[in-house]
């Protein structure tokens, strides 16, 4: 399959004017774990949205919208599943590539408000990557499933080692047999 077939949330500009057109997608379960594959954040299973405003300004596309979508990650301190749901308002800018020009050294303060603004080719707009960055941002950085998450409990084994991983049972005997 060629990668101009791959892409999930893609518009085409030949469909956009300056009065806008609505655009409503799901966001797959299925896309979001391929897309967040390596990153500790994960798809529920469920499908979330993103719903769209795009309209035509010159060569410019202006996105407006809503993304929602529920995510499941472990918890930093028990690892047991925490899931979350990122409901963002978008806003993206979208220019020709021709167009579009990365910041050079000296230019940080004005690439924080061209943050959104990304690049295009030829007369599609493909927003997969921008809905990827826009899960990782939202996931927290140290999820917890309650705030008074004790962490992992060290295990409360009995004497017969009861509850304690069968590959630590050596250890546990010399424990054990020590006076």
């Amino acid at each position: 399959m060629g990668h101009e077939h791959e892409h999930e949330i893609e518009i085409s500009i030949s469909d956009l004017d300056a009065s806008g057109r609505d655009f409503a997608f799901p966001v797959r379960g299925a896309w979001v774990r391929g897309a967040l594959e390596g990153h500790e954040a994960t798809s529920t299973g469920r499908d979330g949205s993103l719903a769209l405003r795009a309209s035509k300004s010159g060569t410019d596309v202006v996105l407006r919208g809503h993304l929602e979508v529920v995510l499941v990650t472990p918890c930093a301190r028990c690892l047991e599943p925490v899931t979350f749901g990122v409901d963002e308002e978008i806003s993206w800018l979208m220019v020709p590539r021709s167009a579009y020009r990365d910041p050079g050294p000296g230019e940080h303060e004005l690439a924080a408000l061209d943050a959104d603004t990304s690049p295009y080719d030829g007369d599609t707009v493909v927003l997969d990557d921008l809905v990827r960055d826009e899960l990782v941002l939202a996931t927290p950085m140290i999820p917890l499933c309650s705030e008074d998450c004790p962490g992992m409990s060290p295990a409360r084994e009995g004497r017969d080692g009861a509850g304690v991983d069968p590959r630590l049972l050596p250890l546990l005997q010399i424990k054990l047999e020590k006076p």
